[in-house]
């Protein structure tokens, strides 16, 4: 969701348009207020009067954090809020989303607008973690607006096709696809093109198609859903990106835990951080080896239950937690997709060949018993994130931009630092190994070059590995405890620990919020030994300057040494402090 639904940034508001400008109804005013909204954001004061006065269908540009979500959804309750005499009982408008936590984003910001409504609007996501008898025992109230991901409310669709009291689109006016480019790289095409047959035709449909990028993707959708589009593409893109410092550093395949350790133990990095890894077992070895140093996080993946999901994913926005490694592990077939399409596109950058001779030979998708709707890089609201740390580069330039994109939101600066390992030093060490390293090379050179093409740069970063070496031996000896066995007995234990807390939320989340201070999820799963000698730092480790004040240690700061390499420091009465540059 965007992160207007938390106030946005001042570099977004429209501070020529006020709420009341815009006419809008005085119980939805009242919401907005509460809300703590201001002024309308640029697509807000942009976007609402073109769907309101002018009934037009919107397709939308704008960056994470502008306020998307909110330029669709008060039209919606205006429409309906206006119309109460006249709209007919039934499914009025439908939101379309591409992850399960994404619906259950809109779906709590939708409530919190109809919050002052004397007659109550009814909203169903579909795409909660509810069983089919009960989604059928609400779709019977017949709610007015239905969030859901496409291939949930196809399901639902298939089921009930001669029940048409049950469920019946023929009388929706509204019809809003959000995070459209990610939804068409999830493989959702089909399942749109399938909802065409049940929607009323497009003249008597409003539709709203938001996202943060518009491609070619999108004309098939504007030809089946859209009759006279008001095509919206604001240049607040700017404001956000030029906040956002990007670095990679080149590293070996132990060294990335080394410098994890070393980063998080002594806290160079100021806020919270987004720790992104490219599988299950990789986020639980991480996580393994840094709890023995004391380093508390938690673990996000589409292995855990929904409702476990979305309560990781509140409680690190409400900062309960400050450290947070997600398995970016979702959806194999859209990654092969954009490999083959990005792969495709070098080669016809490289070779003027035939189109038949560039394309790849398309790969098997594996079957994934993951839930499919779970997505982490893009969709899911993660606030105030000060810095993302790819841990395993992503294997496509895309997902680098979706992740990346986490920090560095509503006009708030940020740092994303990736670890990149170079090819020769691929299966050096076969514990730390990732078989997706072996494309780090390649895939940085796609960022590289497509950062540079959007006019930002991805800056080389070096620690000074002589600060480091003093805490190399207790790094070996933490990564040695955690084994295979200790990785499969905390994945066991931890899925059986959320299931127990998936049952206790789905009861008490809305009843009893308070009883869920007691279901944390950063605790400790402990590997194959305890040692818990590691989670204190001697003195010995630190440099001399931070030995009386740990003050003094201060964040890493992202940016080049401008001392020459081989220009030799005149001696000063002031001892510099060396955790203050990581840099050679």
């Amino acid at each position: 969701m965007s992160s207007s639904a938390t106030g946005a940034a001042s570099a977004y508001l429209d501070d020529s348009t006020s709420w009341d400008a815009l006419n809008l109804d005085a119980r939805l005013l009242q919401a907005i207020d509460q809300l703590g909204f201001s002024n309308p954001t640029l697509i807000q004061s942009n976007a609402i009067p073109l769907a309101l006065e002018e009934k037009r269908d919107i397709i939308a540009k704008a960056s994470t954090g502008s306020g998307k979500t909110a330029a669709y959804c008060i039209p919606i309750i205006q429409n309906l809020l206006s119309n109460e005499s006249t709209v007919t009982s039934g499914i009025n408008s439908i939101i379309l989303v591409p992850t399960r936590e994404l619906s259950n984003q809109v779906t709590q910001f939708l409530e919190k607008l109809i919050i002052y409504c004397q007659k109550r609007i009814n909203i169903l996501n579909l795409s909660s973690n509810l069983s089919d008898q009960v989604l059928n025992s609400l779709l019977i109230n017949k709610p007015e607006i239905i969030v859901s991901t496409p291939s949930k409310l196809i399901q639902v669709l298939e089921k009930n096709v001669n029940n048409q009291d049950l469920i019946d689109l023929q009388h929706v006016k509204t019809l809003c696809i959000d995070e459209v480019d990610l939804v068409l790289s999830f493989g959702y095409l089909e399942d749109l093109q399938k909802l065409e047959s049940y929607l009323p035709i497009k003249k008597n449909l409003q539709t709203f198609l938001m996202s943060a990028t518009i491609n070619e993707d999108l004309n098939d959708l504007k030809t089946r859903f859209c009759s006279k589009p008001a095509i919206l593409k604001l240049n607040d893109e700017n404001a956000s990106q030029s906040q956002l410092h990007q670095y990679y550093a080149k590293t070996t395949e132990f060294d990335k835990f080394l410098l994890a350790y070393v980063i998080f133990k002594l806290h160079l990095v100021k806020g919270k951080t987004l720790v992104f890894v490219n599988n299950i077992d990789r986020g639980y070895r991480l996580k393994l080896f840094l709890e023995q140093f004391g380093i508390r996080c938690c673990i996000l993946n589409s292995e855990l239950p929904i409702n476990s999901r979305l309560h990781i994913v509140e409680e690190f926005n409400k900062n309960v937690y400050n450290l947070l490694i997600a398995t970016d592990d979702t959806n194999t077939q859209a990654i092969e997709k954009d490999e083959e399409e990005e792969e495709e596109e070098e080669k016809s950058d490289a070779e003027t060949t035939t189109a038949e001779d560039s394309k790849g030979t398309k790969k098997k998708s594996k079957s994934k018993k993951n839930d499919k709707e779970y997505g982490v890089s893009r969709g899911v609201d993660f606030r105030n994130v000060a810095c993302v740390l790819n841990f395993d580069l992503p294997t496509t330039s895309k997902a680098y931009i979706h992740r990346v994109g986490r920090t560095a939101r509503a006009g708030k600066s940020g740092i994303a630092l990736s670890f990149v390992l170079p090819l020769k030093e691929v299966g050096k060490h076969k514990t730390a190994s990732l078989s997706t390293s072996k494309k780090d090379e390649k895939v940085l050179h796609r960022i590289v070059k497509q950062q540079s093409k959007n006019g930002f740069e991805i800056k080389p970063y070096q620690f000074d590995m002589q600060q480091v070496e003093g805490f190399r031996y207790r790094a070996e000896d933490a990564f040695r405890a955690v084994t295979h066995t200790s990785i499969r007995e905390a994945r066991i234990k931890e899925l059986k620990s959320e299931l127990i807390n998936s049952d206790k939320l789905k009861r008490f989340f809305e009843e009893n919020p308070q009883d869920l201070v007691s279901l944390r999820h950063d605790k400790e799963l402990h590997p194959a030994r305890v040692q818990s000698h590691l989670k204190r730092v001697p003195d010995y480790l630190l440099p001399e300057a931070a030995r009386q004040d740990t003050k003094k240690i201060g964040f890493v700061p992202f940016h080049k040494n401008k001392v020459s390499k081989n220009r030799k420091r005149k001696p000063t009465g002031k001892k510099s402090d060396p955790l203050k540059s990581f840099k050679k």
